[in-house]
């Protein structure tokens, strides 16, 4: 279900952009919030399968579960700290679009993470691993950003903020995403259904 409706989410932002002209492919999957979606809408709908076959899925897919979570916790902190206050700010095409990709589904995956989890706990080479993501996604935004004059997000706008405060914002989400993520890790395998055991 929750898998349904992330897609029907991203779904419906993309035929409102379409049907006012207006919707750019590039620029549309270089929003975060709709990368981690994807990955939310594939990781609910993995695990959706594991309980209607009752295969319970490895630890590899597990990783997967704890790097989304990670995300999708990025997306929740990061919309609320600094995209929330911005007033006047067109944030999603649709106003229901918003609730979803921006708060129910943020929090549907990390009580999912408290509630459902393996007996493994995540390695920490696991959690470092996680990491690369946003790490890549921050260089392609900057690069793809001096190319085409567009940025996915204010506070990631070189051209009107300047490198030096770029930098600065980065350092300071790489410290609360590291954060993030050991806090995800330490999590593993310590609350909830256990599901698997090796």
């Amino acid at each position: 279900m929750l898998a349904a409706l992330g897609l029907s989410a991203i779904v419906t932002e993309i035929i409102a952009l379409v049907n006012r002209n207006i919707f750019n492919f590039g620029n549309f999957f270089s929003f975060f919030t709709i990368l981690s979606n994807v990955l939310s809408v594939a990781m609910f709908a993995l695990f959706g399968y594991g309980a209607i076959t009752k295969r319970f899925t490895s630890l590899s897919a597990y990783v997967f579960k704890g790097a989304v979570t990670l995300y999708m916790l990025m997306t929740g902190m990061i919309f609320a700290v600094l995209l929330a206050p911005i007033e006047n700010a067109v944030l999603t095409a649709v106003p229901w679009d918003n609730i979803v990709l921006h708060y129910i589904m943020p929090l549907a995956i990390c009580v999912d993470w408290i509630l459902l989890q393996p007996k493994v706990t995540i390695k920490f080479s696991h959690s470092l691993m996680w990491l690369s993501f946003p790490a890549t996604y921050v260089i392609y935004s900057l690069v793809r950003g001096h190319f085409v004059h567009w940025y996915p997000y204010p506070f990631l706008n070189a051209s009107v903020n300047g490198y030096a405060k770029i930098l600065t914002v980065i350092a300071v989400l790489l410290v609360v995403v590291t954060a993030g993520s050991q806090l995800i890790r330490i999590t593993s395998g310590r609350f909830g259904k256990k599901l698997i055991s090796s």
